[in-house]
């Protein structure tokens, strides 16, 4: 039996630009403890500006997982500035976003097979065309190539009052047989 999945894209077109000013307390510090701390102190693990994330859900029988990493905004126009209109995105940073099923799901009326994909979009302002791939296993868009593609979909935009500063994908379950793919 396949499970209905609906998809959409949620795009935040309105950017707050917030700027972060954290209060520098000098402290006064001798000469031989700050010695002592630089010799035992591990060196500081910057956070991935683009850190890499999953999120699954059952629906049904059908388990989905969508694996990717997640850039964030950074005080940047993405969709119209950095990443082109019309133009394919891997739908997150570094190796092209990927989900897998372990069932046939019906997509927009259209069956994508059990298996794992490759997941691109190409954003528009109006409409984004949803793309999955047999290709899963490459960075960004660098091999894409649309002769591998097995569905495509379009996808209606909906304007969000919510900012989010990374990319986000949400499995929700809406029935016993069906729910929704969103991306933020």
């Amino acid at each position: 039996m396949k499970k209905h999945i609906y998809f959409s894209v949620v795009l935040i077109i309105s950017l707050i630009v917030s700027c972060k000013q954290e209060s520098k307390e000098t402290k006064e510090v001798v000469k031989e403890e700050i010695e002592t701390v630089s010799q035992t102190a591990e060196p500081d693990k910057k956070k991935p500006l683009s850190p890499h994330t999953e999120t699954m859900a059952m629906v049904g029988d059908a388990h989905i997982h969508i694996d990717y990493s997640s850039p964030g905004v950074r005080n940047r126009i993405i969709f119209g500035g950095l990443l082109a209109y019309d133009q394919v995105w891997q739908a997150g940073a570094h190796m092209a976003t990927w989900l897998e099923t372990d069932k046939d799901l019906e997509i927009d009326g259209k069956v994508l097979k059990a298996g794992k994909y490759g997941f691109f979009v190409i954003p528009n302002q109006e409409e984004w065309t949803v793309i999955f791939n047999r290709n899963w296993n490459q960075h960004g868009k660098d091999d894409y190539d649309a002769s591998d593609d097995v569905l495509r979909i379009k996808a209606t935009p909906k304007i969000s009052e919510e900012i989010k500063e990374h990319l986000e994908y949400k499995i929700n379950k809406t029935t016993e047989t069906s729910g929704t793919i969103s991306m933020s």
